[in-house]
């Protein structure tokens, strides 16, 4: 969840403090008579500093006090090298002179920590004044703004906290949370924030910071509030705002998200870190052209900003614009990191979307059914993409450059479209709504649910045609569909919806990389940071581990079973497990794993692995709580052969269905499709996109039998994870038909076109999802 665009530089750095003074000595206006360079004017106002001594360390030595007063209107003007020559003879009259030691360490550091000669003569001053005077707060604080920009984070955090004995404030709290917030102990910075604002409540940065500690951890309610408390306090903070909207964002809330960038755009309209956040949402809410102009404005006010030069490429590329892609993808590609930098993540991404790009290109007016995207893309490819790798493929040949006899989708108007086709695009967009999960971090996006609800009827509209004998095309060939042709329809959608993620079947990839297994990653807990999308799961995956503890101990530790169960009886929290287990098993050190069991219904008694449960950790806020899948050949091939069976019987069924349309028949049949998809779920087939595109699968083959889903996901419920988490198939089928709502299907789908013979090439796909359908809205929709 953390974006960069959210570390941002501290604006009220206390690098010279004249304490007890209204004037700032390196502020801009307030001592302007200070900075004029005018000798007599420097010495007179020297005079006036040294007689209200008005400078840290003075004297008791009124001509001392005006020759140190003389170097730090140097410093204010700029002047430093001067100031320290200055400084510098003092001292060699009077060695210890404090006032001195600490100037000419302020005026080392003001020359610029970039040369560390500088930075290291401005700690060695500083230090020495520490041991003549330990008991001066400013000081150590001083040196933890030297020590900071260094990186040396703990031994500032050591200094600032010195500081805070001595003589806490406001200031020093908010400084030191500040430390702790780049360090990303997000609680202690919380802490800090929070006393900070108990001894001033009249600090709008300070109020950012604790909504950022908040929004970090995950927390985003409380990070809203934070936020909206900063803009009471100061109405036009523009970080606040964008701050704002970023949370929102990940809350889902499209609108409330929009409202706080655009303010955060009224107060500054060339804003560029708003500008990108805007365009990120936007394009994954599916109005690429929106985004794209955001990108635009962002690239005008920073030409090289990787992020909005990659997103300025891909929304293009998604709609079908792709000499535009090509052109500002080739701009990123073209941004090297430097020797020992770390590449972006658009950087690295970049070459896979070009490469794909091109593919796309030189495919969109092939019809749809005469190739195969994964048998075509190189296997060395796919697996380094799905994988996230840098891009270095031995011997990778590439695509060919765009043909220019291939031209660039162009728009398509709503109105353009026949009324039967315009109203399967707004049958899609209602179907595709129906899948939009309503939990934070899961933002809606029109465009998928365009492709998805597409999707959903064409695989309707393939299984009944299986159901009654026909064949179909897929791949080049004409036969009877199988359970991956069924899932192939969906997949075709997902893919281009959005093409900056590889949706690839994993069991396709080279037999090397197969053989080792791919890893479907969940982070749950890292560190302090928790996954709000997977919350309502936490309680259900922590019974589950406890249940496996008592059996294990049931088996190896039968005399301490009881101890076991009361110890785990106190156990609410996920952290709370490991000293337990570490207390009860000498073998738990750093953490543990537990495995689930997913049970077969073709061979009774039988168990497949399922997903692994890991936590480690030593300490709270120190931990890892997580879930893995891990797709290896000899598993795939069993899920395969219970996936096989089910559509066996499924094919059965659907046809008795057909002919016959028994009660019993439709049920038995809902069954089985949710059978089989729970098996899907569980084996997480694909690299990307296995939820939504099972889910339209199953909505799609209910519609085959005549039954259609009217009821939404459950706030909270992830239909992958309802799958995972479910002792077996029974068991998820009853409570994916608990919110389903099942009820028989509207005769009008059947006068609706087929969906593969409308959009039979990418490039009328891309058309029906670039349309705009807010006509729809206008319309009544057949299916409500």
């Amino acid at each position: 969840m953390l974006d960069k665009s959210f570390q941002f530089n501290l604006e009220d750095s206390s690098f010279l403090h004249f304490h007890e003074s209204d004037c700032d000595i390196g502020g801009p206006s307030s001592c302007e008579s200070i900075l004029s360079l005018n000798t007599e004017k420097i010495l007179s106002q020297a005079k006036l500093l040294a007689e209200q001594k008005r400078f840290p360390f003075a004297t008791d030595n009124d001509s001392t006090n005006e020759e140190l007063a003389i170097a730090y209107v140097l410093i204010g003007n700029g002047l430093y090298d001067e100031a320290i020559r200055h400084f510098s003879t003092m001292l060699q009259e009077e060695p210890e002179l404090v006032s001195a030691i600490y100037g000419r360490g302020i005026a080392y550091g003001k020359k610029g920590l970039h040369d560390m000669k500088n930075a290291e003569l401005a700690l060695f001053e500083l230090s020495r004044v520490i041991s003549l005077e330990p008991d001066h707060p400013e000081v150590f604080e001083q040196r933890a703004e030297i020590l900071s920009p260094l990186g040396r984070i703990s031994e500032a955090l050591s200094d600032l906290t010195k500081a805070i004995q001595l003589q806490p404030s406001a200031r020093l709290y908010r400084h030191r949370g500040t430390l702790y917030f780049i360090s990303e102990d997000y609680a202690t910075a919380h802490e800090d924030f929070q006393r900070s604002l108990e001894l001033n409540k009249n600090q709008p940065i300070a109020m950012l910071y604790k909504g950022l500690t908040f929004f970090h951890r995950g927390l985003l309610k409380e990070a809203i509030e934070s936020f909206k408390e900063a803009l009471k306090q100061k109405a036009d903070f523009i970080d606040a705002y964008k701050s704002l909207g970023q949370a929102y964002r990940e809350l889902g809330n499209f609108d409330a998200a929009t409202e706080s960038f655009q303010k955060a755009l009224l107060l500054n309209q060339n804003h560029v870190q708003t500008l990108q956040l805007k365009g990120m949402m936007l394009y994954h809410h599916g109005s690429l052209d929106e985004a794209l102009k955001n990108f635009k404005r962002c690239l005008q006010l920073e030409p090289y900003n990787e992020v909005c030069q990659y997103m300025k490429g891909l929304s293009h590329v998604a709609m079908g614009q792709f000499y535009e892609g090509i052109k500002a993808q080739t701009k990123v590609m073209l941004n090297d990191p430097l020797p020992g930098q770390k590449a972006s993540p658009e950087y690295l991404k970049v070459k896979y979307l070009r490469e794909y790009s091109r593919y796309l290109h030189a495919h969109l007016d092939t019809p749809l059914t005469e190739y195969n995207t994964d048998t075509d893309l190189p296997g060395n490819f796919k697996d380094h993409w799905a994988k996230n790798l840098p891009f270095l493929i031995e011997n990778y040949e590439e695509q060919p450059g765009l043909q220019p006899h291939i031209k660039d989708v162009l728009f398509q108007n709503f109105e353009s479209y026949k009324p039967d086709v315009q109203e399967l695009i707004c049958v899609a967009d209602h179907l595709g709504s129906m899948m939009q999960y309503e939990t934070p971090g899961f933002l809606p996006n029109k465009r998928i649910h365009r492709a998805m609800g597409l999707a959903t009827l064409e695989v309707m509209q393939a299984v009944q045609r299986t159901w009654t004998n026909s064949k179909v095309r897929m791949n080049g060939k004409t036969r009877l569909m199988q359970w991956r042709d069924m899932f192939d329809i969906a997949v075709k959608w997902r893919r281009i919806a959005d093409p900056d993620q590889p949706v690839l079947w994993l069991d396709q990839m080279p037999a090397r990389s197969l053989s080792r297994g791919f890893n479907n990653h969940i982070n749950l807990i890292r560190g302090q940071v928790i996954n709000m999308r997977y919350l309502e799961y936490f309680e259900k995956i922590l019974h589950f581990i406890k249940d496996r503890i008592l059996v294990y101990h049931g088996a190896n530790n039968p005399k301490g079973l009881l101890e076991v169960r009361e110890a785990l009886e106190k156990v609410h929290k996920v952290e709370d497990l490991l000293p337990i287990m570490k207390q009860f098993n000498s073998k738990t050190r750093d953490g543990f794993t537990v495995n689930t069991k997913v049970p077969s219904l073709k061979d009774q008694g039988k168990e497949y692995d399922g997903f692994t449960i890991t936590i480690t950790g030593d300490k709270v806020g120190n931990i890892l709580f997580s879930v893995e899948t891990q797709t290896t050949e000899e598993r795939t091939q069993l899920y395969h052969a219970e996936i096989d069976a089910l559509y066996k019987d499924l094919t059965a069924k659907g046809k008795i269905l057909i002919l016959s349309a028994e009660l019993g028949e439709v049920d038995a049949v809902c069954n089985l499709i949710l059978s089989l998809v729970y098996y899907f779920y569980n084996l997480m087939p694909l690299s990307r996109g296995s939820s939504v595109i099972a889910y339209s699968v199953i909505m799609g083959a209910l519609m085959a039998s005549g039954k259609e889903v009217s009821g939404k996901i459950p706030k909270g419920k992830l239909v992958d994870f309802e799958a995972m988490t479910a002792p077996g198939s029974e068991a998820f089928t009853k409570i994916a038909r608990s919110w389903m709502n099942l009820k028989s299907i509207s005769p009008s789908y059947k006068s609706l076109p087929l969906v593969s013979e409308t959009f039979p090439t990418l490039r009328t796909m891309i058309e029906v999802l670039n349309t705009d359908s807010s006509h729809c809205l206008k319309k009544t929709i057949v299916v409500v």
